[in-house]
């Protein structure tokens, strides 16, 4: 594995499994998030009063281009969440409408779509979806879909069962049937490639703060030109009616949302850069295959049955293994927290009991093995 240990702010105490939960920031680009932060601290009015539009501007070039798209189909947001908050909250939903998504979506957006689900009456529906193979997932999810199919909500990158799910297939057919689909990325950008134009997606939000190792509170919302018309704002403010006018109106109303600090987002060319310079691909290729590795020696141990036959094809630097179904998934987590200073989730899925093991850039084979052994300890309490 690569050493950048050294390069990260993690407690060197604990042994950190957890990075698809918050993500951590190597110590370059916190650097230059401080440096924006003195800046802004320097003098507020010229920052955000004379400076804001062009600096928020260069920093999207620089994500546009790693993302494969314009900066004026994205937009900065603090977090995925808040982006597809925005983009659910704008969409004209009937009665009689339904949002078809899968049953492997992230808790926070579950929650959304049926908070408003109750408030404008449409359907929001959890298709069970087939993990053997990734026709028969396309084939399971699609089998969901009705006349009344409005929209398709789906992860990139599960957050509860880590699963890359193939959903360019998905979003070529929803085209043909005019479905609006709208894609959750948090766990994407840093993890896998990323091509937005090419992938095709009406509205796609993601994480910079995780797998792009950018500071908390850096996101994106992109939303493909055609369709930027139907998206409202979910903070009115001076960019609405603007009396200066961008060449983007989705730019204009969704990006200046009153002070705050955008610090993070100024950061994120740095974080691109960052892993540039250490050979990301070569990065990402060697936790996938130390994640692999977990995940076969997690199973090696625990001798369940796992969520899926072949973590090469569903799994990127993230798995899930499966514990006994009687695990009490709190006490668990906090015995390996407290105990043994390993910082990793333990999921409860639809009743299957769930280790998320992360890897990143900072991890080695040593803390692999040192969840293994523990969890070899601590088998006869599970």
């Amino acid at each position: 594995m690569f050493n950048l240990k050294k390069d990260f702010l993690l407690d060197p105490s604990i042994t950190f499994l957890n990075h698809g939960s918050f993500g951590a920031t190597p110590k370059p680009v916190f650097k230059e998030y401080q440096r924006w932060q003195r800046e802004l601290e320097n003098q507020p009015v010229e920052f955000l009063g004379r400076r804001h539009n062009d600096l928020m501007m260069a920093s999207r070039e620089m994500l546009g281009k790693y993302l494969g798209t314009r900066a004026e189909n994205l937009v900065y947001v603090q977090n995925a969440t808040i982006g597809l908050n925005a983009v659910a909250r704008s969409l004209d939903l009937k009665t009689s409408d339904e949002v078809l998504s899968t049953n492997h979506e992230y808790g926070a957006l579950d929650r959304t779509w049926r908070f408003l689900s109750k408030e404008k009456g449409f359907t929001y529906i959890n298709q069970k979806v087939d993990l053997t193979s990734y026709d028969n997932f396309v084939k399971s999810f699609l089998g969901g879909i009705t006349s009344n199919t409005k929209i398709i909500f789906l992860s990139h990158i599960t957050s509860p069962t880590a699963t890359i799910f193939p959903i360019k297939k998905i979003i070529q057919f929803a085209k043909t049937k005019n479905i609006v689909t709208i894609i959750d990325g948090a766990h994407a950008p840093g993890q896998i490639p990323l091509n937005l134009d090419l992938l095709g997606a009406d509205f796609y939000a993601g994480n910079l703060h995780k797998w792009l190792c950018a500071p908390k509170g850096a996101g994106f919302l992109y939303a493909r030109p055609e369709i930027q018309h139907l998206l409202k704002p979910l903070i009115v403010s001076w960019g609405y009616e603007s009396e200066m006018p961008s060449k983007s109106k989705f730019v204009d109303e969704h990006e200046w949302q009153g002070t705050r600090d955008i610090a993070a987002f100024l950061t994120v060319p740095k974080a691109i850069a960052y892993q540039q310079e250490q050979d990301w691909v070569k990065v990402r290729s060697a936790c996938h295959q130390l994640a692999v590795e977990a995940w076969y020696g997690i199973h090696d141990v625990i001798k369940q049955t796992p969520l899926h036959t072949d973590p090469e094809i569903w799994f990127a630097q993230m798995t899930v293994s499966s514990l006994p179904v009687n695990t009490d998934v709190l006490s668990f987590k906090q015995k390996l927290y407290d105990e043994f200073r390993i910082e990793v989730p333990i999921i409860d899925w639809h009743g299957n009991k769930l280790i998320r093991t992360s890897v990143q850039g900072y991890n080695s084979k040593r803390d692999i093995d040192r969840l293994i052994d523990t969890l070899k300890k601590m088998l006869d309490t599970v």
